[in-house]
């Protein structure tokens, strides 16, 4: 028997995008355009006519926007939706509140409302709705993921741990956080738990456009006791400091003459498809600090950030990764799992204080 198509409803008030974006999602095997609408208020209607597993939502819409259609479907239907936006400090702003109240993921437009150049991030968009159609959003079952399990029966699984593990490396010297599909809103969970005076520079790989990572590390910036910031080349790393890697370069951190820590930006080649990565800032911390660090792997598609905890964890490093509980897409945090890498696998709920006491330890 051959597997369902994955049955996708593109919103957009283009007719031209309608008809760009049904055509890249159609080419794919994998894929059935279910239907298109030309704003909210036809979305709306067409999502309890066709029940689509995943919808592409634009932002910018007449009558009902993407944000306030977004609300509607999440109150009404929950589903995993993908946010279509401009590659714009507005369009970030409007994307971030969209990822704070479910949106799954998002893909910018390279160049403007309507994208002539659509095709340029048409790989991008076909793994964001496959991964989206796996997603938990609103407590749901989504295709072969297991419902929310209320907190009391959630026990951490105990990954296999490779014996040649050296000892722990000595009280942590920084934290270093990954995240991916899911990761906005899981982040802003977690930082908005740590508190001011937390002992150790956070530093924090979330992959988005260059406009989306300054927008959201003030966003986490406003919600948090900690100071948010954009790293920046040779941004002094301090504790109550957390610095969220700037999109479109690879950050790392290294010691600075004076022997403070400090971050640096790297135009490097992406790695896993991915710029940044966390795979090349955790090496770094490897590199640096050997196993004084902890390496956080939270909600995220692909395996970004499995190779460079496994060199954390093999100088003596602590790894916590985010459980299948929780994650909106298992990706990362399973690629770690099975390297035999993650000293703890817990809820996003449990994390924050797993982070506080794993520096205080």
């Amino acid at each position: 028997m051959t597997e369902s198509r994955i049955r996708v409803l593109v919103v957009d008030d283009s007719s031209f995008m309608r008809k760009v974006l049904s055509d890249i999602l159609g080419g794919d095997p994998r894929i059935e355009v279910a239907g298109t609408a030309r704003d909210g208020e036809d979305a709306l209607r067409k999502i309890a006519e066709l029940s689509p597993d995943v919808v592409t939502l634009d932002v910018e819409m007449p009558r009902k926007d993407g944000l306030s259609t977004l609300e509607e479907i999440m109150k009404q239907r929950p589903l995993p939706v993908i946010m279509v936006s401009s590659l714009t400090q507005e369009g970030a702003q409007i994307t971030l509140r969209a990822l704070s109240a479910g949106a799954v993921d998002f893909v910018a437009k390279p160049s403007g409302h309507i994208s002539l150049n659509m095709r340029d991030v048409s790989a991008d968009l076909v793994a964001k709705v496959i991964a989206a159609s796996t997603a938990r959003v609103g407590g749901r079952e989504r295709k072969g993921i297991r419902p929310m399990v209320p907190p009391s029966v959630l026990q951490p699984a105990k990954p296999r741990l490779q014996p040649s593990f050296p000892p722990r490396a000595g009280r942590p010297e920084i934290l270093a956080i990954a995240a991916s599909t899911g990761g906005p809103r899981a982040l802003q969970q977690v930082i908005s738990q740590i508190p001011g005076n937390f002992p150790v520079p956070i530093v924090i790989v979330q992959h988005m456009p260059k406009d989306f990572t300054l927008s959201f590390a003030k966003r986490l910036d406003a919600m948090s006791e900690l100071d948010v910031a954009e790293g920046t080349e040779g941004m002094d790393l301090r504790p109550g400091l957390a610095v969220v890697a700037p999109g479109g370069y690879h950050m790392i951190v290294r010691r600075n003459q004076a022997g403070r820590l400090s971050c640096g930006l790297s135009d490097a080649p992406p790695l896993l498809s991915v710029k940044p990565s966390a795979n090349i800032m955790f090496l770094s911390v490897a590199d640096e600090l050997g196993g004084r660090a902890v390496g956080v792997i939270l909600t995220g598609m692909g395996r970004d950030g499995a190779d460079g905890a496994a060199a954390l964890r093999s100088k003596g490093a602590r790894i916590i990764a985010e459980s299948q509980e929780t994650c909106i897409v298992y990706g990362m945090p399973k690629s770690a799992v099975e390297l035999g890498v993650v000293d703890e696998l817990l809820p996003l709920y449990s994390i924050p204080e797993a982070m506080i006491r794993s520096v205080r330890e």
